[in-house]
């Protein structure tokens, strides 16, 4: 337990890191760059107004992650995330000559961008279903007669 907590907090320091960076000017006009064309739509400023959106969704899941009862929904919500920016990933991957360092070769970063998955999958609790009481014993755990010999009934 105390190993996924660690995980958590370590992934929500990353994405609350890369989230923060869609809001400075010069990363994110870089990051817009890297929207493939056939994503940016006819409007000029989509990609500006995608970078933003998107350092959003970074940030409101490192967040989430840090709070017990939103973990598993802001991991499963980054998992996605991950899958959906990755065509921005691949785009850059194919134009090193536009990116630099910001272009990771194509397969090295499918595969971070794999375990990254994982990590949060591991790294998310699991959400346990809510407890059930069994038929016929009264939800205050006393027992009647009925439920006794309904129970030893079970046991043999």
């Amino acid at each position: 337990m105390r190993r996924r907590t660690g995980l958590r907090a370590t992934l929500a320091g990353m994405f609350l890191f890369m989230g923060v960076a869609h809001f400075r000017p010069g990363p994110a006009r870089t990051m817009a760059r890297m929207i493939p064309p056939r994503l940016r739509g006819r409007d000029p400023r989509t990609p500006m107004r995608l970078v933003p959106f998107t350092g959003a969704c970074e940030v409101a899941g490192g967040v989430g992650l840090l709070v017990p009862a939103l973990a598993s929904p802001a991991a499963l919500s980054l998992i996605v995330f991950l899958g959906a920016v990755f065509p921005a990933n691949a785009y850059a991957a194919r134009h090193p000559d536009v990116f630099g360092r910001l272009a990771v070769p194509f397969w090295p970063r499918l595969v971070f961008q794999g375990v990254l998955m994982a990590l949060l999958a591991v790294a998310a609790p699991a959400v346990a279903p809510p407890r059930r009481i069994p038929r016929g014993r009264p939800a205050g755990g006393a027992s009647t007669s009925a439920s006794r010999r309904l129970h030893r009934g079970r046991r043999r």
